[in-house]
């Protein structure tokens, strides 16, 4: 075969590969229509001081944004810097509140119980605490199902005293698939906070999932720039008892 036939042949092969796999991540990735309030009817968002100056009584007028889970702490030493004013602030608006911490894989789990015990102000008006537990973003080490579950044992064992309430226990589907799943009972007994951005989890299944982040790209009056989006399992009960209706305008 002649030399440039041969290139435009492989070229155009090359082309037809990138561009199917181009497609593939598009429709993986691609945004769906967000579940509508009538389907989700308590939805709320997730920040931290990547949000930056937030403006929290836009957001408490908003009808999709009846919650608010921000970040407090990471690994034995780490405090968002904007916790304490997004925690008080997001109170005086109204909006039911959570705090989470990144757990990270590299610092026992009782040390990082003490850095959240000293952040976080125990309200039990607020949800449950949040454990933020995902590869991105995290130290190098990957743990093995008995170590992971030994370190979280610590860290609730710790915190129990002051947070008593089950904790949640935020995951991406790598996580739940490499730990949790199968594995359930090896694990403390949390709330699971799924994100699924490409697709929507079964209702069904919400004695599996009980809060779902369906957006890490959503848009809001009083937030500049990105913000993820959640919603509240329709039937869930553990959690909702936390909400009233909000009133009609």
């Amino acid at each position: 075969m002649r030399q440039p036939v041969k290139a435009i042949i492989m070229g155009a092969a090359i082309l037809a590969a990138a561009s199917a796999a181009f497609l593939t991540y598009e429709t993986a990735m691609a945004p769906f229509e967000p579940p509508s309030l009538e389907d989700y009817p308590i939805q709320g968002i997730d920040v931290s001081h990547h949000q930056g100056d937030i403006d929290w009584s836009r957001l408490a007028a908003l009808p999709n944004v009846r919650f608010a889970i921000m970040k407090a702490t990471e690994g034995g030493d780490f405090r968002d810097r904007k916790f304490a004013e997004n925690w008080r602030r997001a109170g005086e608006a109204g909006i039911v509140r959570g705090a989470y911490h990144f757990f990270t894989f590299c610092r026992p789990g009782r040390d990082q119980a003490e850095n959240v015990m000293a952040t976080v102000p125990p309200d039990r008006a607020t949800l449950p605490l949040a454990v933020d537990i995902e590869f991105h973003g995290n130290c190098g080490k990957v743990p093995t199902v008995d170590e992971l579950a030994d370190e979280l044992d610590a860290f609730i064992d710790t915190i129990r005293g002051t947070f008593p309430d089950k904790p949640i226990f935020y995951v991406t589907q790598e996580i739940y698939d490499r730990y949790l799943k199968g594995n359930e009972k090896r694990f403390p007994s949390h709330y699971l906070w799924l994100r699924s951005i490409a697709r929507e989890p079964k209702q069904q299944d919400c004695g599996r999932w009980s809060i779902w982040q369906f957006a890490d790209n959503g848009t809001l009056d009083g937030i500049q720039g990105a913000v993820d989006l959640n919603a509240l399992c329709p039937s869930e009960t553990g959690l909702s008892s936390l909400f009233s209706e909000k009133p009609e305008e």
